[in-house]
């Protein structure tokens, strides 16, 4: 084999992409929501196999195309770790009551007068305790939609109200996957990336919140809320609620404010989420312990398994257990599996040459900060439409544009704040995608019917692009000697 490297041809690059989307899109037909959890991954090796071979067949070596893969998943150890870490601060902030005791209090500001606008700040609320816009939906949202009907109510006004609350809340979330992916994938940090994501962020939930009111007009004034105070009881009866437990959420506010680094910051927060646990829910940890003996260890051995395997918790409905069950590393091992495999594939696109020909065509295009901001959005939004998959939106598109963001002296939060706005938030109204396909499973509202009230989803593309156009808040990287 030659050492001169061929030129991939626009037929060649597009080859592997056509292939991953027949397979992802054959993923989800046959898995549905469960095409995450392992179909995704085979598809992104197969693809990236193929890539492979084309890149054989331009002469380049496995030897460089192993270094490729191997520099590519470097990019998101940082994240990979951050995720894992999560993990274990979610299983003790569960056990300690933190995430219910914000659960607890964010029900209590629902009130019938404005219940549109009160059920996105209360989703808003919970996804940013727990990170996590699926969890949300799937327990405080159907909780929300069955009020909804009871109320007399529209169930598509109110699903728009959830998924605009819960997709806030995952964005502004140190736990959130997507929110570690995508600096990582940009090459920035964690609280860096949500304090400039904020900007466009707080605008859209904001100018959301004033929609949900208006829509609230003539509401009905008097509501059954039974379901949720059914669900408030139940969290008052299981864990010790106070307002003390939540200063652990107020130290992780501290450090992400004093601007230290997220790993250690969230370590500490799981810690500290352990001995608060240890603290204020003696009786539920005297449940959970699993053998009879010297309760101390058996409450260590509790916390410890909450950091690693995370908690498993009953009560009296299925939908309650799962929002109060969870976390624990081993919760977040599909999640670095799918990374893994995503960031594979984009090495060898990179590393072959056939992802710089696909941007090379897109970037003629692009004039201004204002045009490459608009592609950046486009193409997460393309991919989002055609891979159906949140991840692959951040991770192509943020291996495509990482270069020209550099070129043009664009700070990579930039990047990471239009791959979220794009990526992130469009997923969700796009029926076939996975978080399209799972936000109608549990809620019973097609994403189309959904989609003209999912405000957050559909200001927050339209502010990024306005930002970059009219250069507002946009960061520049200092010159360099």
């Amino acid at each position: 084999m030659t050492d001169t490297k061929r030129a991939p041809s626009y037929l060649q690059a597009l080859i592997p992409l056509l292939a991953l989307i027949l397979m992802l899109g054959s993923s989800v037909y046959l898995f549905g929501e469960d095409s995450s959890y392992g179909p995704n991954q085979i598809a992104l090796l197969v693809a990236t196999a193929i890539a492979t071979l084309i890149g054989f067949h331009n002469h380049y070596r496995w030897e460089e195309i192993e270094k490729g893969i191997t520099e590519g998943i470097s990019v998101a150890l940082g994240a990979i770790l951050i995720i894992l870490m999560v993990g274990s601060l979610i299983g003790t902030w569960l056990l300690a009551g933190i995430v219910p005791a914000m659960i607890y209090y964010g029900l209590e500001i629902l009130d019938p007068s404005w219940f549109y606008a009160a059920t996105c700040i209360i989703c808003a609320i919970v996804a940013l305790a727990i990170g996590s816009s699926w969890t949300t939906a799937a327990t405080l949202g159907v909780a929300l939609i069955g009020v909804a009907m009871g109320m007399g109510m529209s169930v598509e006004i109110t699903a728009g109200a959830i998924i605009s609350g819960a997709y806030f809340g995952d964005k502004m979330s140190p736990l959130s996957d997507t929110t570690n992916l995508a600096p990582a994938v940009s090459g920035t940090e964690l609280f860096a990336h949500i304090r400039y994501m904020s900007w466009t962020a707080f605008p859209a939930i904001v100018l959301s919140v004033i929609l949900f009111t208006f829509l609230g007009f003539g509401a009905h004034d008097s509501a059954n809320l039974s379901q949720l105070e059914v669900m408030q009881t139940e969290l008052s009866q299981i864990f010790n609620i106070t307002p003390w437990v939540l200063l652990p959420l107020l130290v992780l506010f501290a450090l992400a404010m004093l601007k230290k680094p997220a790993l250690p910051s969230i370590f500490i927060g799981a810690i500290v989420g352990g001995i608060w646990a240890l603290l204020f829910q003696s009786e539920l940890i005297a449940e959970l312990i699993s053998n009879e003996g010297n309760y101390w260890l058996g409450a260590i051995e509790t916390v410890w398994v909450a950091l690693s395997l995370g908690v498993e918790i009953n009560a009296s409905s299925d939908d309650l257990s799962s929002l109060i069950s969870g976390g624990g590393m081993g919760s977040m091992v599909n999640t670095v599996w799918l990374i893994l495999t995503a960031m594979t594939f984009g090495a060898v696109m990179e590393t072959t040459g056939l992802l710089q020909k696909i941007i090379h065509g897109i970037l003629k295009m692009v004039k201004s900060t204002g045009s490459l901001i608009l592609s950046t959005v486009l193409t997460g939004f393309g991919t989002n439409v055609l891979t159906a998959d949140q991840y692959m939106a951040i991770v192509l598109p943020g291996r495509m544009f990482r270069k020209a963001y550099q070129e043009q002296g664009l700070d990579p939060r930039v990047l990471s704040r239009a791959l979220e706005s794009s990526g992130t938030v469009t997923s969700a109204l796009i029926p076939w995608n996975t978080c399209g396909a799972y936000m109608f499973s549990v809620l019973g509202v097609y994403p189309l019917a959904y989609a003209p009230y999912a405000f957050f989803l559909l200001i927050v593309p339209i502010l990024v692009v306005v930002y970059g156009y009219t250069n507002f808040k946009i960061l520049r990287l200092e010159p360099t000697a």
